[in-house]
C-alpha cells in the first residue's frame, strides 16, 4: 500500500506530455504488481490431476511392443499395454497375477506321445508344455482411429490414399475413432508378428527356441515378405500390409473367443515371466492395416509413435524430443489397489487405498530436460513430481548428496521429499576367468585347488563392505552369493545370507569378514607365500580390465590395486572402453574383471544361468551370459534340474547348493547389491520403489491441492527490490526525458524566431 501510494504522488508530479516515460513506468508497475510464476507449465495446472514427469536425451525409439525393449521406453508401453500377465505391485518376492488374464495358469504337461504327464514329471520327459489363458471377457481397446467404423460397419480410415493425410499429424488429427473387445485372436496375431522383417524384436530368437514352430514361421515369413516386396524399389517407404492372419502358427492359436493357447517345446517355466513383457502385448490387426497405408511412415504415424493397447493410458500427444503426453483411457474397465503387500507396507502407507480402482491420474505429461540442473531446479520447486519415474538412481543420489551437505539435508527433509529404497534384482561382481590359467581351473586337480585357494584369498582380501561406503555411499548391501534378497531362493538364514569362505559369524551371532591373515595363509597354500611364487620367487600378477577408461575412474582402480596389495598381490589395471571391454570378455581373454547384471525377471535361473557351463561366452562365441566360463559338473547338474522347478521347497534345495558351490569354488568375489531409491514429492503416494514392476504409474496418487500449495509457498516472487528498481528508473529516466524536451522546446524556439525575422 505504501509503494502504491508513492507511486501515485509520483504520477502527479510527472507533467502530462512526459507520456512516454510515463508510460515506461507504467509497464514496469503494471509487470510488478501481477502476479509473476516461473511454472513451465500453464497457469492452474497444479490444481489438476496430472502427474509431471520429465525425461531425459531423447524420446523413445521403439513403442512398438514388438521391438520395445529400452528402459526409456517402458514408462510408455507398459501403460498402454496389457500382457496376460503382470506382477502384484506390492509383494516382494515379486508374484506373478493375472493383468487381462483372469489368472496366472498351471502349465499343461505333454511327452513325445502327446499324452497328459503329470505336474511332477521330470523336465527331461516333458516334450512340450501347454499354456491355456483366459482373457478377461469385455476388455475394450482404447478410442483410436484404426477402429473406427461408419454406419455401414465399414472401417472408415482403411483406404486412405497419401493425400488423404494432408493436414493430419498426430493421431488425435484423426476426427473419428472407435474400439472393440479384446479376443484371444490379438495375443495369437502379435505372438506371429514376433517373426515380422519389418521390425527386429529382441525376443525372436530366443522365442523361436521355445515356441512351437515359431523357428519355422520366422523363415516363412521372410519369403512372403520378400514376394510382397517384389515389386517394390529398395528405398520404397510404404510397404504393403503383412496381413499375419494369413499365415497359421502352431504354437499360438485361439482355442475360443476368450482362450489362449501357447506351446512351448519341453518345460520352461520361465515362460511364464514372459508372459508379463510386452512382446506378448496384443496388437489389433486393423491397427497395423492402418498404419501400412501410403504416406503413413514419412509422417511418424506407426505403433513406434502411437501404439494402441487396452491399458489404463493412451498415448495423445508425441512432440518429438519435446513433450508425451498420456491420458486415461476412458474405456480402461479399472483395476482394485491392491489389500495386502510385505511386511512394513502398511506402516508405509501403501495399503492406505485398499480396494480402490486404478489409475488414480488422469494426466502424465513427460517434458523433456537435456540438462542436470534445470530438471534438478525444477523438481525442488515442485514442478516435476519425480525427477524420473522409470528411474532408481535418482533417489539413490539424493540421499548421497543429503549425507554429503547438511544444508541439502535440510532442504529435502523441509520440503518433505520421499525417498523410499530398496534392494533390487540387480547385482555387481567381481570374476575371475575359469579358462585362465591363473585364477581358472587348472589344468590338473593339483592346479585346480591351488587356483581354487588364490580365489578365496582375493575374496577375503576384496572389502565390499569398505567399497559401499566409499563409493556407493552406503547404499548398498554386500553380497554372500549371486542371488538378491528381492528373489525367491534368497533366505536370511540359508547360505544366499551367509558366505563361509569369506565372513564368520561373532560372539553376538553377527557376521564379520574373516582377517587378513586368513586370506594370506590361503595364498600361501595356493603356492604365493607373500604374494610371491614360491618356485620363482617372482611376484604375483594379475590382469584386471576394467570396463571404464575414464580419468573419473582412477580412484576405484587404485582402491582395487590397493585391495590385492593388502596380500601382497600385484594388480595390473586395463581400463578400456566398454566395447573393447566387451570383446574380450566374448573371446574369453580377460583374467580378471568387474561387470553387473540387472534381472529380465525375477526368477533365481535368471542370476544363477550366469554361472551355468553352456552359457559360457567365449564357447558360445559372446551369446552366453556366463562370463566368467565356468564349468562345475556339480553346479550345471544341479542347474538343469531347478531350471525346470517350479518355485517351492524342492527349487530352495537346489538354489542353497549351487550357492554353497560358488562360494567354496569363489569364481566370483560376489560384490554387492545396490540399494535403489525412487524420488517423489510428498503429495504423491503408493511410490513404492520397483525396476521389475513397470506399469507402476497407474497405482500412484496424487494430491493437486496439497501441490499447488507448496509450489506457492515454494515459489514465492521477490517484490521489496521493486521500488528501488522503478524510482532508480525514474530518477534517471525523468531528468533525461525533461532535458530532451527542454532542447526540443528550445530547438523549436530558435527556429520559430528565425521564422519571424525572415518575414
Amino acid at each position: 500500500m505504501l509503494f502504491n501510494g508513492f507511486l501515485s504522488r509520483m504520477c502527479h508530479l510527472i507533467r502530462a506530455d512526459l507520456w512516454f516515460p510515463t508510460l515506461l513506468v507504467a509497464a514496469l508497475l503494471a509487470s510488478g504488481c501481477t502476479e509473476v510464476s516461473n511454472n513451465p507449465h500453464p497457469h492452474g495446472s497444479e490444481l489438476t490431476n496430472t502427474l509431471y514427469v520429465p525425461f531425459s536425451k531423447r524420446s523413445p525409439k521403439y513403442l512398438d511392443p514388438t521391438s520395445s525393449y529400452s528402459n526409456d521406453e517402458t514408462p510408455y508401453t507398459y501403460q498402454v499395454y496389457e500382457p496376460p500377465y503382470g506382477y502384484h505391485y506390492l509383494k516382494r518376492p515379486y508374484e506373478l497375477v493375472g493383468r487381462s488374464a483372469q489368472e496366472v495358469v498351471a502349465p499343461h504337461y505333454l511327452d513325445k506321445a502327446g499324452k497328459t504327464l503329470p505336474d511332477d514329471a521330470p523336465g527331461e520327459q516333458i516334450a512340450e508344455t501347454q499354456f491355456d489363458i483366459k482373457i478377461k471377457p469385455g476388455i475394450m481397446f482404447a478410442p483410436h482411429p484404426s477402429l473406427a467404423k461408419n454406419a455401414s460397419g465399414d472401417y472408415v480410415y482403411h483406404q486412405l490414399k497419401r493425400e488423404d493425410l494432408v493436414g493430419k499429424y498426430q493421431i488425435t488429427d484423426f476426427k473419428e475413432t472407435g474400439t472393440r473387445e479384446l479376443i484371444a485372436d490379438d495375443y495369437v496375431y502379435s505372438i506371429r508378428r514376433l517373426a515380422t522383417t519389418r521390425v527386429k524384436s529382441p525376443s525372436f530368437s530366443t522365442m523361436a527356441d521355445y515356441i512351437v514352430g515359431l523357428k519355422e514361421y520366422g523363415e516363412q515369413i521372410v519369403l512372403v515378405d520378400k514376394q510382397i516386396r517384389s515389386k517394390l524399389a529398395p528405398t520404397d517407404r510404404d510397404l504393403p500390409f503383412l496381413d499375419f492372419r494369413a499365415y497359421p502358427l502352431e504354437g499360438a492359436i485361439a482355442l475360443d473367443k476368450h482362450t489362449l493357447r501357447v506351446r512351448v517345446k519341453g518345460k520352461y517355466p520361465q515362460f511364464k515371466y514372459w508372459l508379463a513383457m510386452t512382446f506378448f502385448s496384443p496388437i489389433p490387426w486393423e491397427a497395423e492395416k492402418f498404419y501400412s497405408q501410403p504416406g503413413m511412415v514419412e509422417k511418424n504415424l506407426t505403433l513406434n509413435y502411437w501404439p494402441v493397447g487396452t491399458g489404463p493410458f493412451m498415448l495423445t500427444e508425441f512432440t518429438e524430443n519435446k513433450r508425451h503426453v498420456l491420458q486415461r483411457n476412458p474405456n480402461f474397465r479399472g483395476e482394485p489397489y491392491p489389500c495386502e503387500g510385505e511386511p512394513g507396507d502398511k506402516e508405509k502407507g501403501y495399503l492406505a487405498d485398499c480396494g480402490k480402482m486404478i489409475p488414480f491420474v488422469d494426466k502424465v505429461v513427460f517434458d523433456i530436460e537435456k540438462e542436470a540442473v534445470p530438471l534438478q531446479a525444477k523438481f525442488m520447486q515442485g514442478y516435476y513430481d519425480s525427477p524420473a519415474i522409470e528411474r532408481l538412481d535418482y533417489g539413490t543420489g539424493y540421499i548421497v548428496a543429503m549425507g554429503d551437505d547438511k544444508a541439502k539435508e535440510k532442504e529435502f527433509k523441509e520440503k518433505g521429499v520421499k525417498l523410499p529404497t530398496t534392494v533390487e534384482a540387480n547385482n555387481w561382481y567381481l570374476g575371475f576367468n575359469w579358462l585362465d590359467p591363473v585364477v581358472g581351473k587348472g589344468k590338473t586337480p593339483e592346479e585346480g585347488e591351488r587356483n581354487r585357494k588364490l580365489r578365496q584369498a582375493l575374496a577375503i582380501a576384496i572389502d565390499w563392505e569398505e567399497h559401499i561406503a566409499i563409493f556407493e555411499r552406503g547404499q548398498g548391501m554386500a553380497a554372500h552369493g549371486p542371488l538378491p534378497p528381492s528373489m525367491f531362493g534368497y533366505r536370511e538364514d540359508g547360505p544366499s545370507a551367509f558366505n563361509p569362505v569369506v565372513y564368520r559369524k561373532g560372539p553376538d551371532g553377527k557376521l564379520v569378514r574373516r582377517p587378513i591373515d586368513d586370506a594370506k595363509k590361503l595364498l600361501a597354500e595356493a603356492g604365493y607365500p607373500d604374494g610371491r611364487d614360491a618356485k620363482t620367487g617372482q611376484p604375483l600378477v594379475l590382469n584386471f580390465d576394467y570396463q571404464n577408461s575414464a580419468a573419473g575412474a582412477k580412484a576405484l582402480l587404485d582402491w582395487y590395486t590397493k585391495q590385492f596389495a593388502k596380500i601382497g598381490v600385484q594388480l595390473e589395471v586395463r581400463a578400456t572402453d566398454y566395447n573393447r571391454f566387451q570383446d574380450k570378455m566374448n573371446k574369453g581373454t580377460i583374467q580378471i574383471f568387474f561387470w553387473g547384471w540387472l534381472a529380465d525377471y525375477p526368477d533365481a535361473e535368471n542370476f544363477l544361468f550366469m554361472l551355468y557351463g553352456p552359457n559360457s561366452k567365449a564357447l558360445t562365441n559372446g551369446n552366453g551370459e556366463n562370463g566368467t566360463n565356468y564349468s562345475s559338473p556339480e553346479f550345471d547338474k544341479a542347474f538343469e534340474r531347478m531350471k525346470f522347478l517350479e518355485d517351492g521347497p524342492e527349487k530352495q534345495v537346489l538354489i542353497d547348493q549351487m550357492i554353497e558351490i560358488t562360494q567354496k569354488d569363489a569364481i566370483w568375489s560376489f560384490g554387492y547389491f545396490p540399494t535403489s531409491a525412487a524420488a517423489y514429492h510428498q503429495w504423491i503416494n503408493n511410490g513404492k520403489p520397483t525396476q521389475i514392476v513397470r506399469n507402476h504409474i497407474g497405482y500412484l496418487r496424487l494430491d493437486p491441492q496439497l501441490r499447488a500449495k507448496k509450489i506457492a509457498e515454494w515459489n514465492r516472487p521477490v517484490w521489496w527490490p521493486m521500488p528501488l528498481i522503478v524510482l532508480f528508473l525514474i530518477l534517471a529516466i525523468v531528468p533525461a526525458w525533461l532535458a530532451w524536451r527542454r532542447r526540443e522546446q528550445e530547438t523549436a524556439a530558435r527556429t520559430l524566431a528565425r521564422k519571424d525575422l525572415m518575414t
